[in-house]
Parts: C-alpha cells; structure tokens; sequence
C-alpha cells in the first residue's frame, strides 16, 4: 500500500517563495529589538539565502568612528590558502592549477593497523569506536585516542562496517594512503573546518543512511558517494567564508566567479587528491561508475554552500508532502532525481547536525565555530574591512546565535527531515529542543519563556519553516477551469491570525497575505483559518 500526493513545480516555487517572505518578516523583525539582534539577523541573511538582498534590513547602528574602510582592491597576501598558482603553458599564457595541493610523504604500509591509524591508545580507540553506528559519536575522543587521525580512523570504520572495501574492489593500503592523504589537506590550525568536521559529518551521513525508513532505498555506488561527500566536503578549508573571499578579491573567489568559491575549491582538492601515488580508491570502479560517483559528489558537496540552505529546505519540504511509502514504512524513491534530493539534504542536514548531539558535544563545537568567526573578524579589522556579522568578538552574543540559529535554520531543517523519516528522527529533534533551551536559558536576563517546554508543548511564539499545500477538488466544478481549494497547512497560527489565498483556474497559487502571523508549534491548523478562493 502506498500514499502519495501530487504537487506540480509550481508548488516547490510557492513554498520557496513563501519560506523567503516569512523570513524577511521575522529577521526583519529581530533585528529591530536589540543591536546583537540586528546582527544575528544579518549573520543568517547573508548566510543562509542566495543573495543578501532577499532580505531587506534596517540601517545598522553606526559603527564606531575609530573603523575604517580600505579603498580600493584589497591585498593578496592575506590569505596563504586561498591563492591559485599558475604555470606557464606550452603555447603561451597560462593555466590555472588547483591550489592547496601538495606532496606528502605517506604510506600505509604493507600491513595496515587496526584502525588504519597507528596509536598507542588502541584500547581506548577500539573503546570509541565502538558508537561508530550510534547518533553521537564522541569525534573529540576518537582525535585523542588516534592521535589527531579522526578522519582516517573513522572512515576505515565505517568501510570496514558497510563492506565498501570488498564491494569496490578497494585495496586496504590505497584506502588509508588516500585517508591520510586528505587528512592532511584540512588544516589542524582552523578551528572549526578541520578534519574533525569531517569526520563528525562522515560519520552522521552514516549514521542517516541507515534510518529505517530509508533501507534499501540507496544503491552501494550512492552510499558510497555520500560518505566520500562528506568527507572531502570542506578539504583545504582556509578558515573564512566565501563572502571574505569575494570580499578581498581571492584568486579562488576569480576561478569560480564568486559562485560557491569553497565549495568548488573543496571538490577540486578532493579529487584532485586521487592522483596522488596510492590513493585513488576508486581504480576498480568501472568507468560508467565513476562518472556517475563523481556526478553525484559533485551535486552532494555543491549544495553544502549554506547559501543554497532555503532551495533545499523548500525541495525538501515538498518531497514530504509528495511522498510515497511501503506499507513498511520505507520510502519509495524510484528515480535519480528523488534519490539525489534525499541524499543532498541528507549531507547538508549532517553537516547541520552539531546543535543535536549532546550538550557537551554541541558546546565543543559552538566554542570552536565562535573561534574560527572571531578570528576572521580580527583578519577584517586588521585589513579595515567592515566586520562580518558574528565575527566581532567585542560584540557577538554566543548564545543569542545559537538560539538565533535553531529557530530559523536548524530546527526547520531537522523537523522537515524528520517527518520524511518519520518516527526515526524524533530522538535527535528532542535532543536538538533541549539543546536550544538550554542556550536560551544562558542569555543573561531574557525574559523568553522557552520555545519547548519539557512536555512537548510550545512556549513563547517562534517563526516556523512549514509552507506546504495541499490541492483539493472544491466540487464547484471539472477539468482544468475548476477552482480549486489551497489549504495553507503550515505555518501554524495562534487566535486572531488569518490568511487570505488567492487562486487562479487550474489551482494556480496568484497571491498569498499573511495577517500578522504568530508562529506556533501545533499540530493542525485552525478551523477558522479563511480560504478566498
């Protein structure tokens, strides 16, 4: 037995559509109540949308006197990452070459370790490992126990746990060559976008391929594809944003045309890396294989750019309203396309996964996150560029972010992943609930009761990312000039909300006016809710 629900482009174009309207609502709205609001806002605006003017903002407060503007185009030389070398070529002018690769001196040897990292902390390694196919694992334990190998030892597991090695006729050796390779790619002196990201995100793909509801869903070269996504997704990461490189006119920022700068420089190394003496991994991988693995990388890391954030929220949104499942419960997914848009926000929700691990783990991160802005912020000061938002130390709010974060970026992601997998994902949304509690419980004095009470229930009103529609036949008539009813179900609204829909003949959505909405959590919406067809 199968459900599903039809939904045209259209209804994707709508969604994204509104989820940007509700968002220039609600940023609009925080960054009028305080300055570090202004500045959460602008962070998630110019993060987390195509282009910084899908939101429009209010004038900033001034910025101090003392700070001033560099004119002109900004110097070169501050960025030992992000520069592109060239060599001369046979018939004159030159070719790029791709930066942040460079020979080391590494090999497995004949007999690989247990782990594929060689440690004195076996026990404790083993000990770690053990939570390899559990939601949590401890990535900061595994770093000590391998001696700062948490990528290459992580990776080796979960091979070894999804039998990739026998399937792709992968040699043990080339494996972890290759591992150790990348590894040293991603640079142990960027606080955040290390190799222990890396591993944390490779280890959460993992973890999501095997949700119940997706079993047997995924082909081995689509697994496989995912996880060496995840992997390589920010190698030779400078420690700043695509924006700062945009900014101070970076090579990599002229290669890529300002598009996705990161994200292409980071397929780039990752492949790149697999010429490297002993480490393509995919050797005996059939040609038509590769080609389609590398299409499939190259869709999964592409769209971890946070800039592509509400695209994919909003494909998302409607593959859950469109779905079709098993009497079992597991998703049918029997085209590319579907399989492709599952496995993209599977990847970007792994990379978003931090503010639901436990507490301790999300702190761990939130500090070094916090750590990898404030030093790009001390690189702007320094050049007498204007400071980026949550980059100042001297006036971020660590915890007004975060809480800032969840409620706009994270939560509706993970609740919209969740009713996809529903129930598999509850635990981890519980978990990211108390989590965003617990940050707002830690803003000095703020009178906000919390967003989720310990019972379920909703507290104070928060901006929620459900645009969905469904179409129904009115019975006012037949064929393709038959008005149609578009029951607005999500957001959810509290008393003294409305919303107008207009339609057009064939169930054409023309205009959507919100009525001072208040954004609640609740189940269904309400039957006063008023349709103008």
């Amino acid at each position: 037995m199968c459900s599903s629900l039809c939904c045209s482009d259209g209804g994707f174009g709508f969604v994204l559509f509104q989820f940007k309207r509700m968002l220039n609502r609600e940023l609009n709205h925080l960054s009028m109540m305080s300055q570090s609001g202004s500045q959460v806002s602008e962070y998630l605006s110019n993060t987390f949308l195509d282009q910084p003017h899908d939101v429009e903002l209010p004038c900033p407060v001034p910025k101090a006197q003392g700070r001033k503007r560099r004119q002109g185009p900004q110097s070169q030389h501050g960025s030992q990452h992000a520069a592109v070398q060239h060599q001369q070529a046979g018939g004159g002018g030159t070719l790029p070459q791709i930066s942040g690769v460079r020979k080391v001196s590494l090999t497995s040897g004949a007999v690989v370790s247990r782990f594929g990292v060689k440690t004195d902390q076996e026990e404790l390694l083993s000990k770690d490992l053990e939570d390899i196919n559990k939601w949590g694992l401890n990535i900061f334990s595994v770093a000590l126990h391998s001696h700062n190998r948490p990528l290459t030892c992580t990776m080796y597991a979960i091979f070894q746990e999804r039998d990739l090695m026998r399937t792709f006729r992968i040699q043990a050796d080339v494996l972890v060559t290759f591992l150790l390779t990348l590894e040293d790619h991603y640079h142990s002196d960027v606080a955040y976008h290390n190799s222990l990201h890396a591993a944390d995100v490779a280890q959460s793909t993992h973890i999501l391929l095997s949700t119940p509801a997706l079993h047997g869903v995924f082909t081995d070269l689509e697994v496989l594809a995912a996880i060496f996504a995840a992997a390589i997704h920010d190698v030779d990461h400078p420690g700043v944003s695509n924006q700062f490189l945009i900014n101070t006119n970076s090579e990599l920022a002229l290669m890529y045309n300002d598009e996705s700068v990161l994200e292409n420089h980071h397929l780039a190394v990752g492949f790149k890396l697999l010429q490297e003496d002993n480490c393509d991994i995919f050797q005996n991988v059939c040609k038509k294989q590769r080609q389609m693995l590398r299409r499939m990388v190259i869709d999964m890391v592409l769209a971890t750019d946070m800039s592509k954030h509400m695209s994919l929220l909003a494909n998302l949104k409607t593959m859950v309203e469109t779905k079709k499942v098993t009497s079992s419960g597991v998703l049918l997914l029997d085209n590319y396309t579907d399989r492709m848009q599952v496995l993209r926000n599977m990847v970007h929700c792994a990379d978003l996964s931090n503010p639901t691990k436990s507490l301790d783990l999300y702190r761990q991160w939130t500090d070094r996150i916090m750590e990898e802005f404030f030093h790009q912020g001390d690189r702007e000061r320094q050049r007498g560029m204007e400071i980026s938002p949550m980059c100042d130390k001297h006036t971020a709010s660590v915890e007004r972010t975060q809480v800032g974060f969840i409620d706009y970026i994270v939560h509706p992601l993970w609740e919209t992943w969740a009713d996809l997998v529903h129930p598999d994902a509850q635990d981890i949304l519980d978990t990211l609930e108390d989590n965003r509690n617990w940050y707002q419980s830690m803003i000095p004095q703020s009178p906000s009761p919390p967003l989720y009470s310990s019972d379920g229930k909703g507290g104070r009103s928060t901006f929620q990312f459900e645009v969905t529609l469904e179409q129904q036949d009115s019975g006012l008539g037949t064929g393709s000039d038959a008005p149609q009813e578009h029951h607005l179900l999500a957001p959810h609204w509290c008393e003294g909300s409305s919303v107008a829909v207009t339609t057009w003949s064939g169930g054409g959505v023309a205009a959507v006016e919100l009525v001072d909405p208040k954004w609640v959590l609740s189940a269904v919406p309400p039957a006063s809710m008023e349709v103008k067809g």
